[in-house]
């Protein structure tokens, strides 16, 4: 197969115009201007294509955001979480920001067919269903969807979704103590209601959490998924390829799961598994 050396060239083109924007990037601060588009076509010695072309590269991945009628703006600052390799298990240092919920719709309805199979319910069976809306100093960053059997929780409050420790409350107000999690990610785009609530465009990346957690005795306490900002929140792995050691890591939450929300201080088993999709 013959390489086309036009295209060949103009991607490398563009990764030199996206490697420089960078740099205009990391000597800014969020909310900071960066020179406009003709600018840069002047400055870098390319086409208007060529630019346009690495910085929606750039808007995409979340570093930079357009203002219509004022230009073009470091992006705010991404949510990072790092995933660290202890003994057979990840623990995952806190994240940064002052985390808050705000609650969108709190009733008991049915668990329905495919909710009571990740519960292990009827499907008759009464569940508490929470949507609630995630944010981080102010700016929301997440959807989440809560199902819990309603006869584990039933003096579960609305204030108790909103303040304080929510896995705390499991413990100290339900008699319901938390053990385990198995969880999933993966990438997704969002609606139009899911964007107006994110306050980002439509179908723009998102992270999709989905997970169960379980009690001491292996029963599922709460079904829950989630959908992340792909512009403000990410994930790191650190690998550890040879024998060291690693120090303990601070308190705080796992990927998906804000602050308040899991046992201060223990690891989350964090184990991934590549399916491949069959036409068929």
């Amino acid at each position: 197969m013959e390489i086309d050396r036009a295209a060949s060239g103009a991607v490398l083109k563009r990764e030199r115009v996206r490697d420089a924007i960078l740099e205009l990037i990391e000597a800014r601060r969020p909310g900071d201007a960066i020179p406009s588009e003709r600018s840069l076509c002047a400055l870098l010695g390319v086409s208007r294509p060529t630019l346009r072309a690495a910085v929606d590269e750039l808007v995409v991945a979340g570093l930079l955001v357009r203002q219509h009628g004022r230009g073009m703006f470091v992006a705010a600052e991404k949510i990072t979480q790092e995933l660290v390799p202890e003994r057979n298990s990840f623990a995952v240092p806190r994240a940064g920001g002052l985390w808050t919920s705000r609650v969108l719709e709190f009733r008991t309805l049915p668990a329905g067919a495919r909710v009571g199979r990740r519960l292990r319910l009827s499907p008759a069976a009464r569940i508490r269903y929470v949507a609630r809306l995630r944010l981080v100093d102010g700016s929301p960053v997440a959807i989440e969807h809560l199902h819990l059997p309603a006869d584990r929780v039933p003096g579960l409050t609305r204030a108790e979704l909103e303040q304080g420790d929510l896995y705390e409350h499991f413990r100290d107000r339900h008699g319901v103590q938390v053990a385990e999690a198995v969880q999933s990610i993966e990438p997704t785009v969002v609606t139009r209601a899911e964007a107006d609530l994110l306050e980002v465009p439509e179908l723009s990346p998102a992270l999709l959490f989905e997970r169960l957690t379980t009690d001491a005795g292996d029963r599922p306490v709460e079904y829950v998924h989630s959908l992340y900002r792909g512009d403000r929140y990410r994930i790191v792995s650190r690998l550890a390829l040879g024998p060291r050691t690693v120090p303990a890591p601070a308190e705080g939450h796992h990927p998906g799961i804000p602050p308040g929300d899991f046992t201060a201080g223990r690891p989350v088993t964090f184990s991934t598994r590549g399916v491949v999709q069959s036409d068929r």
